[in-house]
């Protein structure tokens, strides 16, 4: 089947990319990346080394995804969001000299199945994002994040519940319910778990 890569895109022949994948004009794709069945990499878009993005992902254009993070399958990164690397940004040493490599330690992202994450929006990390979750554009997300959280702000904070259809849960006694698919779900603290029918 293969893979689409547009004129003008950047991918490294070290890079791994699924059948179906699309990659866009002036994306950058780096070494050792993983680009999962099915993604696409918006333009202008980086993917950068070591990132894995699972089958199916959505990378819309300009977004920075720095190494490691790791998203699993079915995750969305809106337009010119963010996923940072390094907890203690600085260019230099504190003797002046410039920083490399050697000079700091890589943290990632981690998104769960399906979650996404709002228009320039920043994932500060190494913050977890439960699957299905939803951050909602120009939030930063400082601390993690449970499963189907609704995050806004910044600092981001939970404001409700979101399904698997992207849908605000509505609350019903003590269960939530999606309005578009039926789902119930119950909340136990601060997380919140799908009801499976036996």
């Amino acid at each position: 089947m293969g893979y689409f890569v547009a004129p003008g895109a950047d991918v490294d022949e070290r890079a791994v990319i699924g059948d179906g994948a699309k990659i866009w004009h002036l994306a950058q794709v780096r070494e050792g990346a993983e680009v999962g069945q099915g993604c696409i990499i918006g333009r202008g878009a980086y993917i950068g080394t070591g990132v894995h993005l699972g089958d199916n992902c959505k990378v819309q254009n300009y977004a920075l995804v720095y190494e490691p993070a790791d998203l699993a399958p079915g995750v969305f990164i809106g337009p010119a969001a963010v996923l940072t690397n390094d907890t203690y940004p600085r260019a230099i040493n504190p003797d002046g000299s410039l920083k490399s490599g050697e000079d700091w330690e890589l943290v990632g992202v981690t998104i769960g199945q399906g979650a996404s994450v709002g228009a320039r929006a920043v994932c500060v990390a190494p913050v977890k994002i439960g699957a299905w979750a939803m951050i909602a554009a120009g939030a930063v997300v400082v601390k993690d994040v449970p499963d189907f959280a609704l995050m806004v702000g910044v600092p981001a904070r939970r404001i409700g519940w979101v399904g698997q259809a992207g849908r605000v849960l509505q609350a019903s006694g003590d269960d939530w319910i999606c309005p578009v698919s039926g789902r119930i779900y119950k909340q136990n603290g601060e997380t919140l778990e799908e009801v499976i029918s036996s």
